[in-house]
């Protein structure tokens, strides 16, 4: 399906994040965590999404699956990663961007991670809330409706 991954480490979807979907690896990071994660969401992937995450993360099988499914993936950037001296926690705060219904939406969050029996898991994430821009050009007043009426905008659903 995809050739690159769709994660942005510009290596080979199966080199990269595949083994760690497949569950054939364990990611080593929570950087490598997160980006698996947000391929997953590319792929729809839902029961890789749900298995790396803690038992107490509260998640709707529905909600993610609509998310993963009605959205079109754009792209992730990693703003920086943490792993703390013991080894055992690390954060991520990323940006991944998608459009949904002709907006473009940014998903900005600072996840946190914990490594429970040698396997990374998402723990919590605090979600800064972005605004959400048009993804194409306003429609001008005098240009056919996008509706397909026949009518001019300004005429149809411009009024």
């Amino acid at each position: 399906m995809f050739e690159n991954c769709p994660c942005g480490s510009g290596k080979l979807y199966a080199n990269c994040c595949k083994p760690y979907i497949k569950g054939k690896e364990n990611a080593p990071t929570p950087e490598a965590l997160m980006r698996s994660r947000y391929t997953a969401y590319v792929m729809h992937e839902i029961d890789y999404i749900i298995n790396t995450c803690k038992e107490n993360v509260k998640l709707k099988r529905e909600n993610i699956e609509d998310w993963s499914n009605n959205s079109v993936w754009l792209g992730i950037e990693i703003i920086s990663t943490n792993i703390e001296a013991s080894g055992d926690t690390g954060t991520v705060e990323f940006k991944s961007v998608y459009e949904q219904q002709r907006l473009k939406n940014v998903h900005h969050e600072i996840a946190s991670f914990e490594k429970v029996e040698e396997r990374w898991l998402y723990a919590s994430g605090k979600v800064f809330s972005v605004p959400v821009t048009r993804s194409d050009t306003k429609q001008g007043r005098n240009e056919y409706c996008l509706c397909g009426s026949g009518k001019k905008h300004k005429h149809c659903c411009g009024k």
